[in-house]
């Protein structure tokens, strides 16, 4: 699969004039011409541009072609590296497909992507890096996961080549690594900005996987709340691989005195006649605990099977989600989440929900399946790779051109890439509600402020 796309700039010669274009993969099926193309990178403070919208009916993916470029043309390569086998290999498979849609989109006649298979480790990711750049490529977009960008960083920087990994380990960031995956920062920050700012809360708790994602997102809480002049007062992780949570939760929301309160209140009015205490039984009838739980808001980082197994278990310990806003990560961004009762009135950030609405329909229409959640990181950073690709009529994939401070408008809204190899997102705020969700707090537009680390 590495040379399946590499000579594909090659075979979409005049797209970018409006004209109608041949299929180069068999037929003469015309494709839709590109409405205005891309807009070029803007000047610092100027609006950031729009990443061009997903194209509805894109070629069918190629075969194997072999690059061959003109005589003369100085091609810009564009590497992507990608598990296109072992265990992530169908997942490698699916973000190709997401980068094609943006090379159709996006790119002209000039614009050559290369991928390269890592299969997912560090040391195929140190291969597919030296191949990658033994072809000329002048930009590197991925690997997938941060160890593989660890290990290809060094490569590319004694190459003069930088690199956008997808991970979102953002302790690979810095020196020529950019990291563009969804990091835990701009997530934590935004959420509880919102949450304090919106809903009043003043005492976050936070329950998160043991290591280094939970202990980033923890670390971040500490500093958001700081910043919103609140506190963290309640703070529980857990072993990633535990299928038993009921003891961590039962720690978070101090169970055993809770309960214990509540026995010895209940003791006080039990067997007794009178109205009053029989109001006051009524009363705690129904409660796990008596008591302040210490929080009015509890940050849950992780989604997926540990989300639903977490959310449905918390009432039984008090958490009652009425008393107490629940708040998430982009690992929420699961429309099926919305059928969980348990979730419903959190909040939650993710990008904003329309663009990737007009991707997934366009990528479900070409692929006949559904993308998976990484699949716009490929799209995007493909778009954006090609736009570079044309300022002032050559490419550009230096540090300046990627860390302007306007940042870039893609499928995953507002992004834009900071000194130290970082990324800073515009993100959405999101309600659950009764199996729907509904944006409370749209993205921002634009970025407000320089720069910073």
């Amino acid at each position: 699969m590495a040379g399946a796309m590499a000579g594909l700039a090659l075979l979409i010669s005049g797209c970018a004039d409006g004209g109608n274009l041949a299929n180069p993969f068999g037929g003469p099926q015309a494709r839709p011409p590109i409405a205005s193309g891309p807009q070029p990178v803007q000047p610092l403070l100027a609006p950031a541009p729009a990443l061009p919208p997903p194209v509805q009916t894109p070629p069918a993916p190629p075969p194997q072609v072999t690059l061959t470029p003109p005589p003369g043309m100085d091609l810009p390569v564009v590497a992507i590296l990608l598990p296109l086998s072992g265990r992530d290999a169908a997942l490698g498979q699916q973000m190709l497909e997401a980068a094609e849609l943006a090379l159709f989109d996006a790119a002209d006649e000039r614009f050559t992507l290369l991928p390269v298979d890592t299969g997912g480790t560090p040391g195929g990711a140190v291969s597919a890096a030296e191949k990658a750049i033994g072809q000329g490529a002048r930009l590197i977009l991925g690997p997938l996961f941060g160890a593989e960008a660890a290990a290809v960083g060094p490569i590319a920087r004694a190459a003069g080549v930088n690199v956008i990994t997808f991970s979102n380990d953002q302790s690979v960031a810095g020196d020529n690594v950019f990291v563009f995956g969804f990091l835990p920062r701009p997530q934590v920050e935004r959420v509880i900005a919102y949450a304090a700012s919106k809903g009043g809360s003043r005492r976050f708790a936070v329950l998160a996987p043991r290591g280094g994602f939970g202990d980033t997102v923890t670390d971040e809480l500490q500093k958001a709340a700081r910043a919103n002049r609140a506190q963290v007062t309640r703070s529980e992780t857990y072993d990633p691989g535990t299928t038993d949570i009921a003891p961590t939760l039962r720690r978070l929301a101090d169970f055993e005195r809770r309960s214990l309160a509540l026995a010895n209140e209940k003791k006080q009015y039990e067997g007794k006649t009178d109205e009053v205490s029989r109001q006051a039984l009524r009363r705690l009838e129904g409660l796990q605990g008596q008591g302040d739980l210490g929080f009015d808001a509890l940050l849950l980082p992780e989604g997926g099977d540990r989300l639903r197994t977490v959310a449905p278990l918390l009432t039984s310990y008090d958490v009652d989600p009425k008393n107490v806003r629940i708040l998430g990560t982009v690992l929420w961004d699961d429309p099926t989440l919305a059928n969980e009762p348990a979730l419903r009135g959190a909040w939650f950030v993710a990008p904003p929900p329309e663009a990737r609405a007009d991707f997934e329909a366009a990528y479900e229409k070409t692929y006949q399946r559904r993308p998976p959640r990484l699949a716009t990181l490929a799209y995007d950073l493909v778009a954006l790779a090609a736009i570079l690709a044309k300022l002032d009529a050559r490419p550009d994939f230096s540090r300046q051109a990627l860390t302007q401070a306007t940042g870039f408008a893609g499928v995953d809204g507002l992004f834009r890439f900071l000194p130290d190899g970082r990324s800073e997102r515009g993100y959405a705020v999101i309600e659950i509600g009764d199996r729907q969700r509904r944006v409370v707090d749209p993205a921002p537009e634009s970025f407000s402020g320089p720069l910073t680390n």
